[in-house]
C-alpha cells in the first residue's frame, strides 16, 4: 500500500556535501511529517531532521547549521541537504514518513536506509 524509497547516499570527503531524496507512495491520506534517523553501530538511533506538513523543521543539535530539510509536498518527498559532512555523520540513514491512510490513525513508514560514509 504505502512504499517510503530513499536514495542519495554514498561516499563523500570531510567538507563535502550530499543529498538525500525521500520518496512516499501509495494509499496515502495525508502526510504529517517526514525525516531521517540514523544509525551507527553501537550507538542508539538517533532523529536528525524532520519537517511537518506545515514547514516546520526540527534538527539533531549535532547537525543544525549544515543539515536542511526541505519538502515537495505535490510530491510527496523530502530531501535532506547535507552540508560540511564530518566523519562523525557516517551511519545509515533511514528516511520516515509519518502519515495517514483511510481510515487509520497516523503511524510511521521507513524506507530502507542509505549508507552515508564520510571518508578522506
Amino acid at each position: 500500500q504505502v512504499q517510503v524509497v530513499e536514495s542519495g547516499g554514498g561516499l563523500v570527503q570531510p567538507g563535502g556535501s550530499l543529498r538525500l531524496s525521500c520518496a512516499a507512495s501509495g494509499s496515502i491520506f495525508s502526510i504529517y511529517a517526514m525525516g531521517w534517523y540514523r544509525q551507527t553501530p553501537g550507538k542508539q538511533r538517533e532523529l536528525v531532521a524532520s519537517i511537518t506538513s506545515g514547514g516546520s523543521t526540527n534538527y539533531a543539535d549535532s547537525v543544525q547549521g549544515r543539515f536542511t530539510i526541505s519538502r515537495d509536498n505535490a510530491k510527496n518527498t523530502a530531501y535532506l541537504q547535507m552540508n560540511s559532512l564530518k566523519p562523525e555523520d557516517t551511519a545509515v540513514y533511514y528516511c520516515y514518513a509519518y502519515l495517514n491512510i483511510l481510515y487509520s490513525s497516523p503511524s510511521n513508514y521507513w524506507g530502507q536506509g542509505t549508507q552515508v560514509t564520510v571518508s578522506s
